[in-house]
C-alpha cells in the first residue's frame, strides 16, 4: 500500500530545519533541505534566509518545468538536489547542513564507520566521499550525484559538510540525525583507546532479532497506568531535549504491577512521544495493534528478577556512549556523587544482548544499577521514573568530566578509604 503524504511540504521542511537548527547541527545560513512531491515539484528553504525563524510561507516550490514559486529565491544549492533525484527516483527528501562531528570528518577527508552501532549502520546506508568543488556550481551537483547514483544514501562533502537522502523527509533526517551520532560517538572515543567495530556476524543479529509476542485487547487503563505513561512520555522528550537518545535510539520502560509494564513503542520519534507511543505489556503479551521496543524482552526478563526495580532505560547519551564502543572502564570513583548513585558500571559485551539477555537481568540490580552494552548503549534500572532519569544524567555528566580530563592530565579517583566511607554514610549495599 502506498504510503499518503498528509502534511503539506511547506510544513514539514520547515518543522524539520527548525528542529535541525535547535540542536545546532546548522547555523542560521548554513544547510538546506528539499521534499519532490508526487506531482514531481521540488520543495525547498529558501537562500539565505535566517534558518531560526523560517515559516512554511518562506518555502520555494520550482516545478518540472522550471517556474518557481516563492517569495525568496529557492537555496544556491538548488543544483544538487535536482541531480540528486534525477538519479535516484526513490529519494524523495534531501537534507544538507554542517553538524560539527560529520564536518570535522569532511575536513580530514574521512567517512565515520557505522559499524560501531548496528542501527546505525542499517539505517545510514552506504557512505560516500566527495571531493570538494564549489558551493552551489554545477560542478558540485555532479560529484554528489555520482555518489549517490553509485547506491549512497549519505555523502560526505570534502570541507563542507553531509548529504543525506531518504524515502521521505522524516526518513533522512532520521538517517542525517543518526550518522551524526556515530561520528561524534567515534570522536569521543578516540582518545580512549582503539574504537570496537561490529563484524557482519554481530551486525545481522540485530537485523534478525524480531521477537514475538502474543497479543492482547487491554481493558480500561487504570488511574496508575495513565499517571505512568504521562511522566515516562515527558522524561523520554526532555531526554531528548537534553541530547541524552537521539529518535532512532532509546528504550524506556515502567512497572505498573508484578505482570505488567509500558514500554516505548519502536520507530517512534522520543522528541514528540505521547502517551499513545507506549506499550502496554503483560506477561508474554503485547497490546493489541502495538509494536514495542526491540528491548521489551530484556526489560521483562529483569523486572521478573528484580521485584524493587520500577524503571529501566536504555539510551545513547554521547559521552557515555563513547566508552561503549571502546575497552576503556568508566571509573564513577570521581565525586562522590557519581559513585552514590552510579555504583561500580558493569560491561557487557554486545552479542550477551540478543543471545542471552538473562545474564543481563542477573546482573543488574538497584544495587548494580547501570551497565555500558558494547556497541549499543547504556542500560539502567531505577526505584522510580526520576530516579532512572537523575541515573542517567549523571551517567552522561560523569562520561563528559572523565573526558574531560584528558586534556588536564592523569584522572585522580577517590581512594579505597573514602569509598568505603560513603557506603557507610549512605548504606550502599554490595
Amino acid at each position: 500500500m502506498k504510503r499518503r503524504f498528509l502534511i503539506p511540504p511547506r510544513v514539514e521542511l520547515t518543522e524539520t530545519i527548525q528542529r535541525i537548527y535547535r540542536f545546532r547541527m546548522t547555523t542560521t545560513s548554513g544547510g538546506n533541505l528539499s521534499i519532490r512531491d508526487q506531482e514531481g515539484n521540488i520543495w525547498i528553504t529558501p537562500s539565505r534566509v535566517d534558518k531560526g525563524n523560517l515559516t512554511p510561507d518562506d518555502m520555494v516550490c520550482v516545478k518540472p518545468d522550471g517556474e518557481t514559486i516563492g517569495r525568496y529565491p529557492y537555496s544556491s544549492e538548488f543544483p544538487f538536489h535536482r541531480k540528486i533525484y534525477e538519479v535516484r527516483p526513490d529519494i524523495k527528501a534531501v537534507v544538507h547542513a554542517h553538524p560539527v562531528a560529520l564536518v570535522a570528518f569532511s575536513m580530514c577527508g574521512q567517512t565515520p564507520d557505522c559499524r560501531v552501532f548496528p542501527k546505525a549502520f542499517w539505517i545510514c546506508g552506504k557512505i560516500g566521499f566527495a571531493p570538494y568543488r564549489l558551493p552551489g556550481s554545477e560542478a558540485l551537483g555532479d560529484i554528489i550525484a555520482e555518489q549517490f547514483a553509485a547506491g549512497s544514501d549519505c555523502v560526505l562533502l570534502e570541507n563542507h559538510g553531509v548529504v543525506v537522502g531518504g524515502e521521505t523527509l522524516e526518513h533522512a533526517f532520521r538517517r542525517f540525525e543518526t550518522l551524526e551520532f556515530a561520528a561524534r560517538s567515534i570522536i569521543q572515543s578516540k582518545g580512549l583507546g582503539e574504537t570496537l567495530l561490529l563484524n557482519d556476524e554481530s551486525l545481522a543479529l540485530e537485523r534478525e532479532f524480531h521477537p514475538e509476542l502474543e497479543s492482547f485487547e487491554p481493558d480500561a487503563a487504570t488511574l496508575k497506568e495513565q499517571e505512568l505513561r504521562t511522566e515516562l512520555a515527558a522524561f523520554v522528550r526532555r531526554g531528548y531535549a537534553q541530547q541524552l537518545l537521539i529518535s532512532t535510539e532509546g528504550s524506556f520502560s515502567a512497572r505498573i504491577d508484578d505482570k505488567k509494564f509500558v514500554i516505548t513503542r519502536a520507530g517512534a520519534d522520543r522528541m514528540n512521544l505521547k502517551e499513545s507511543d507506549l506499550c502496554l505489556i503483560d506477561g508474554d503479551s503485547k497490546e493489541e495493534g502495538t509494536r514495542p521496543s526491540r528491548a521489551t524482552r530484556l526489560h521483562a526478563a529483569i523486572y521478573e528478577r528484580n521485584p524493587d526495580v520500577r524503571v529501566i532505560i536504555n539510551a545513547t547519551p554521547v559521552n557515555a556512549t563513547a566508552f561503549c564502543i571502546t575497552q576503556s572502564n568508566l571509573d564513577t570513583r570521581t565525586i562522590p556523587e557519581s559513585y552514590i548513585v552510579l555504583r561500580d558500571i558493569l560491561r557487557i559485551p554486545f552479542k550477551t544482548l540478543y543471545q542471552e539477555p538473562e545474564k543481563i537481568a542477573d546482573a543488574i540490580s538497584i544495587n548494580r544499577p547501570v551497565a555500558l552494552i558494547e556497541n549499543d548503549g547504556v542500560l539502567l534500572v531505577g526505584t522510580s521514573v526520576l530516579d532512572g532519569f537523575d541515573r542517567l544524567e549523571v551517567l552522561e555528566a560523569t562520561a563528559d568530566a572523565f573526558l574531560n580530563t584528558r586534556s588536564l592530565g592523569a584522572l585522580s579517583p577517590m581512594s579505597d578509604a573514602s569509598i568505603a566511607e560513603l557506603k557507610s554514610a549512605f548504606s550502599l549495599k554490595d
